[in-house]
């Protein structure tokens, strides 16, 4: 799968542009031809180098940093001065790469967040969302996910639909009004939840019906998940 550039957060339209038509008229070399080509100020390199986008020419984020930082405008009198020899730097981990893309892009096509926080999570006990499948509608249950969405219908008497999204799925939590007053903070400040309740499977379709939230956001303090929320 491959992201779009209007996805990447501060990459203005204009650059863009620019940046396709380059791209159309001849593959890129290395980091410095797309800069060179598109006229990409310091800015505009910055956040592709962040949101990953360069990754194809440098090898990782770290390497297409390091390139744009040395990108200027190369003048007549040096045009034929060597290279710096390449330097080597280390490879991002997972981490660094997840929290990289959420901060630019907003999602990852990497680890999922609770991939990384699985062993947190299974010492405190919570299951993944494929572990829910074919238990009984009735099963209490404890599941933790990253906060995707919440929803509350005019016409749901204050009922909100809070959707979880862990590395396997997502699962769709009822959270009544009373549990959603008493726990008001809670549940619309927690970017990853933890909720105590039982399945309810009417139809083909399962819920979960939140009796107790945890917010767990303190397990990924630096990560910039935003939810999809309507009211």
């Amino acid at each position: 799968m491959r992201l779009g550039l209007r996805e990447v957060a501060g990459f203005a339209q204009a650059a863009g542009a620019r940046l396709m038509a380059a791209r159309a008229a001849a593959p890129f070399a290395d980091v410095a031809d797309p800069c060179h080509r598109a006229d990409l100020d310091e800015k505009a390199r910055a956040v592709l180098a962040e949101a990953g986008a360069l990754k194809g020419l440098a090898g990782h984020r770290h390497r297409a940093r390091w390139a744009i930082a040395g990108v200027e405008t190369q003048l007549p009198l040096f045009a034929g001065s060597p290279r710096e020899d390449a330097i080597v730097l280390p490879v991002p981990t997972a981490h660094d790469d997840l929290h990289a893309d959420y901060a630019r892009l907003g999602l990852t096509l990497g680890a999922h967040p609770l991939q990384l926080l699985r062993r947190q999570l299974q010492a405190r006990r919570y299951r993944r969302t494929r572990d829910l499948t074919g238990l009984p509608s009735g099963t209490p249950v404890r599941v933790a996910g990253l906060v995707t969405g919440r929803q509350r219908p005019q016409t749901a008497t204050g009922v909100t639909f809070v959707t979880l999204e862990d590395e396997d799925g997502m699962v769709n939590v009822v959270v009544w009004r009373d549990l959603g007053e008493k726990q008001r903070r809670v549940l619309i400040e927690s970017k990853v939840m933890g909720v105590e309740g039982r399945l309810e499977t009417e139809d083909g379709v399962t819920h979960l019906i939140a009796r107790r939230l945890l917010d767990e956001s303190a397990l990924a303090p630096d990560l910039r998940a935003v939810s999809r929320d309507f009211r």
